[in-house]
């Protein structure tokens, strides 16, 4: 596949028996990634873009993936979304950046920033879970050559997780 690229996912290793840190883990995956805005009421992907793996994540947002008919002005996302092209992108087009915070290299977090990161953690593991459905009920695995047939099949399975949460939401809202 020409158009799918390799990248590194590390994880956090767990301390060992003795309270002592481990190496950290460092997965390879080669393939895409999938990069969604949700309508942070009701869970449902308003914008998707389907990407190689090694892309950066950051780059995204100014790509559409922020909808200009949401009427919300927060702006919810992980660390690898924060930048300064980012924070004057979003602040050109009226939308308030909830980006979380890094943690700076050789220091702690500070704590204000570390409280403000706890609060934007519970709004922003909502986007979490269409993808932890996508990949575990719906089995998702691209196994396509080319970007465009990968992009499709990631699109089709966002529309299906849609489906499956407007059905949850419809049921939620009948009267019993």
């Amino acid at each position: 596949d020409t158009d799918a690229r390799w990248t590194v996912k590390f994880s956090k290793a767990r301390p060992g028996p003795d309270g002592k840190p481990q190496i950290d883990i460092a997965v390879p995956h080669f393939g895409y990634k999938s990069h969604i805005s949700i309508d942070r009421r009701h869970g449902l992907i308003r914008r998707g873009k389907t990407t190689d793996a090694a892309a950066h994540d950051g780059a995204r947002l100014r790509e559409g993936l922020i909808d200009p008919n949401n009427t919300a002005s927060d702006v919810w996302a992980d660390t690898a979304y924060r930048s300064m092209e980012n924070e004057r992108y979003l602040a050109n087009i009226g939308r308030v950046s909830r980006i979380h915070r890094r943690k700076p290299p050789g220091r702690p977090m500070p704590r204000h920033h570390a409280r403000a990161n706890a609060t934007k953690s519970a709004v922003r593991a909502h986007v979490e879970h269409p993808f932890a459905y996508q990949k575990g009920v719906m089995g998702l695995v691209i196994r396509t050559i080319g970007m465009a047939r990968a992009s499709a099949a990631v699109t089709l399975v966002n529309m299906a997780y849609n489906m499956k949460r407007w059905c949850w939401l419809d049921r939620r809202a009948a009267p019993a």
